[in-house]
């Protein structure tokens, strides 16, 4: 695609006025050194030297958006902790507006923590990993105040996300209300469903990867025939505008309502360090191009691009519009 386009298109999508609504996850790294073997039991000690949040989950698109150069809404259930606190500082820090984080003292932040170790001359590495997440639904009290928050902002808003991790936040009413609205004022919407797909019907636009798109259909996807027919299945059932499957090193193919089928290459396969959060840098760079205004073809490439320089990164990061444009002038 022209290089110029593109780059017009990094500046079009700044200010994009957008909303992520979806399960915040605080992914915290507790980091300590080894200095012996307890007494009390078969189990390394560890002196903690260090303790880091970073945002994951539904937080990670929004912070990708707001680096980006996105004016970003934030909706979603915290506790009333640490990785509340963690994330709140991070978003808040990158502009991000916050008054969609709906707090309730009685559950914990979705959170998962890794514990990395290391001697003074040895390389750390992640030796366990801790989740902790609340099971029960949401309250009616805290969804009829997430309610009131999507009608307050909705009206304010070119484009929205539901990013679904399968912890519940967006629920029955809420995706009803979100659809309802975007449909009748003609603005995109774009969902990313670790789980469930399918329960977002009527949404305009899919993310899912190759795996993701096997389990909604149903079968496993031996080749290129069976992947085609598979993403198109999903678009009719969805009654979708379009469906945008990631497929790792064959990078990404559109399926759109027309019947249209593209396949978008990978910008670049040296240097794959971790594909950790690259789907969420996808979505932000989509929801952002097509709430300024972007044909879905352009948004998707630009999208492949900046999923590109994620999975260079280790861990769950994000890529700014400076990296992107810095990218796109050297090597398209």
């Amino acid at each position: 695609m022209d290089r110029e386009k593109l780059l017009n298109v990094i500046d079009k999508i700044n200010g994009s006025e957008v909303l992520v609504i979806g399960d915040m996850i605080a992914d915290i790294y507790l980091e300590g050194t080894i200095s012996r073997i307890s007494r009390e039991a078969p189990v390394l000690v560890l002196e903690q030297a260090a303790e880091k949040v970073v945002a994951g989950g539904a937080a990670n698109v929004v912070n990708n958006a707001a680096t980006l150069g996105g004016n970003v809404h934030a909706a979603g259930l915290l506790g009333d902790d640490n990785g509340a606190k963690g994330l709140t500082e991070i978003l808040t820090g990158r502009g991000v507006d916050v008054a969609g984080f709906i707090k309730d003292a009685s559950r914990d932040t979705i959170s998962k923590t890794r514990v990395i170790a290391g001697g003074r001359t040895t390389v750390s590495q992640q030796i366990v990993r801790i989740d902790k997440e609340t099971k029960e639904p949401m309250s009616s009290e805290h969804e009829t105040a997430m309610s009131q928050y999507l009608a307050e902002v909705l009206p304010k808003v070119k484009g929205v996300v539901l990013s679904d991790y399968g912890s519940g936040t967006i629920t029955e009413k809420l995706k009803n209300q979100i659809f309802d609205y975007c449909h009748q004022n003609d603005i995109p919407t774009i969902v990313d469903s670790r789980y469930d797909i399918l329960r977002f019907k009527t949404v305009d636009y899919i993310k899912q990867n190759d795996a993701e798109l096997a389990n909604a259909v149903g079968r496993t996807l031996n080749n290129e025939e069976e992947l085609i027919a598979a993403g198109k299945e999903l678009l009719e059932k969805m009654e979708a505008k379009g469906a945008l499957i990631t497929r790792g090193e064959q990078g990404m193919t559109l399926f759109m309502a027309g019947g249209s089928v593209e396949n978008i290459p990978v910008s670049d396969k040296s240097e794959v360090f971790d594909v950790s959060g690259a789907g969420d840098t996808c979505v932000a760079t989509v929801i952002l191009a097509l709430a300024a205004g972007v044909e879905p073809l352009t948004a998707a490439t630009l999208s492949n691009i900046a999923s590109g320089i994620a999975v260079r990164k280790m861990g769950t990061s994000t890529v700014s519009a400076k990296e992107l444009r810095d990218y796109i002038a050297k090597h398209m």
